[in-house]
């Protein structure tokens, strides 16, 4: 047999980009330092990464999707990021900070689809089985149908399927698996591209689902982000603050489903628990009426979630003025901040403005304006919102409040909550099925829904307050 040839290339561990020579700065993604030396494999006739298992081509109107039932799991938040259930051979990346609770969700996961539908191999390439055990035990789990693999190389992983019947694989995690002829050690950019590949082949041909984890880099962005993202069929992302009990599961890709759901757990000794009412959670340590602080109702997905904006202004002692966002998108700060200071008279032109959303949750929708723009107000013009006061719409350059789709959806939430006034903008349409016990507040401008909304606080209650 021919002695396959091998070539010497320059592969970035970042974007993924070859080339023939070193370079201290990719061209690609312009990052420095991140070209390796790799082997890699000749290949005469060209490779193939067929997942059809060799069929003829079939016309789309006669092709059946009902064969393609999801796995429904026991755990509705994850469902519902995943669209609905776990699609027949998927693969699906689940990628965290260490420690967030990535492999106690998976071992979850095993051991949910193991008591209901039948085999499911755990592949570990960073834990022993005995460690495995240990943690099944401190969730409460025989792990009666869970099979522990404890292997590191891709082909001999691939054999171990092939003598069993799963009805699911869990890889953890995609770093530690390698291909022996795949040069480069295991997580380099090559060998994270081909095992994903010889996982996506091996799913796409016997229909069973695969579960992977993956570590992220110091920028927050999974460890050769190019090389996967393309290649699996979902990924998720499990975030939270390491001093925060409460975990966050939301998608970044889906090709059966929204990106824009979020799955909400809490972490406790019994593993990750699914909160219900997350809404709830974000406003646990909110202050009704307190200064600098305002809640907006907004849409994850298809489900309405109340969050807390809190924002700080003070005086810049030194420099130009400053911008922090925590949880929104600068961009839309500076825009918000201009346009209060030329729209509404609150001049921040020599104010640091910090702008937080509680519970850790990132907020994109421009539906929040209003209420980053009232939270910020609040806090410079030392007034609180009315008690029981939800905000919601978008802000115009020329200062005008413009709609938001599903008013209603929002508004029900508010007021299951307890909260009894909303400000929306005035070209709103009016809702057909008005809800019960609140108040609506039209406003036209972003000037007129601040005055709307705040109410200055008397120096008689500030004492009575302290």
């Amino acid at each position: 047999m021919e002695k396959q040839k091998v070539k010497t290339v320059y592969i970035c561990q970042n974007c993924g980009k070859e080339s023939l020579k070193w370079q201290g700065r990719c061209p690609g993604c312009e990052e420095w330092n991140c070209l390796v030396e790799t082997t890699v494999a000749v290949n005469k006739r060209g490779a193939t990464t067929t997942i059809g298992n060799g069929q003829s081509p079939r016309e789309l109107a006669g092709i059946h999707s009902d064969t393609y039932s999801r796995t429904v799991f026991p755990i509705n938040e994850l469902n519902r990021v995943l669209g609905g259930g776990l699609v027949p051979g998927s693969v699906v990346l689940i990628s965290g900070d260490p420690g967030i609770g990535k492999s106690t969700l998976l071992l979850q996961i095993s051991n949910a689809v193991s008591q209901a539908k039948g085999q499911v191999v755990y592949v570990s390439g960073e834990e022993s089985s005995q460690q495995l055990k240990m943690r099944a035990e401190r969730l409460g789990f025989k792990g009666e149908g869970l099979f522990i693999y404890p292997e590191t190389n891709i082909e001999n992983i691939m054999a171990g399927l092939e003598t069993m019947s799963p009805q699911l694989v869990i890889v953890d995690s995609i770093q530690t698996v390698y291909l022996e002829e795949i040069g480069g050690a295991p997580g380099s950019i090559n060998q994270i591209r081909e095992c994903t590949l010889r996982l996506l082949r091996w799913a796409k041909k016997t229909g069973v689902p695969v579960f992977t984890s993956g570590h992220v880099t110091k920028d927050g962005s999974i460890a050769g982000p190019k090389a996967l993202e393309h290649i699996v069929d979902v990924v998720l992302y499990l975030e939270g603050e390491s001093f925060n009990s409460y975990r966050i599961l939301r998608s970044a890709k889906n090709r059966f489903g929204s990106t824009n759901e979020v799955g909400v757990f809490e972490m406790s000794g019994a593993g990750l628990i699914e909160v219900p009412n997350p809404s709830q959670y974000f406003l646990e340590s909110y202050v009704n009426g307190a200064v600098g602080a305002a809640v907006v109702p907004t849409l994850e997905g298809s489900r309405p979630l109340l969050v807390e904006i809190q924002a700080l202004t003070s005086l810049a002692s030194f420099g130009p003025p400053r911008r922090i966002g925590n949880g929104i998108d600068f961009n839309r700060l500076l825009l918000i901040s201009a346009v209060l200071t030329r729209r509404a008279g609150v001049a921040l032109y020599n104010q640091d403005v910090m702008v937080n959303v509680a519970g850790g949750i990132k907020v994109s929708e421009p539906a929040a304006d209003l209420g980053i723009a009232i939270a910020i107000a609040s806090s410079f013009r030392d007034a609180r919102a009315i008690p029981g006061t939800v905000a919601l719409g978008e802000i115009g350059l020329s200062g005008e409040l413009r709609s938001v789709p599903q008013i209603e959806r929002r508004l029900s939430e508010a007021a299951r909550l307890g909260f009894n006034r909303c400000i929306i903008p005035a070209a709103a349409k009016k809702s057909s099925h008005p809800i019960d016990n609140m108040e609506i507040c039209r406003a036209a401008t972003v000037a007129e829904a601040l005055r709307l909304a705040l109410v200055k606080v008397s120096k008689k209650q500030e004492r009575e307050d302290e």
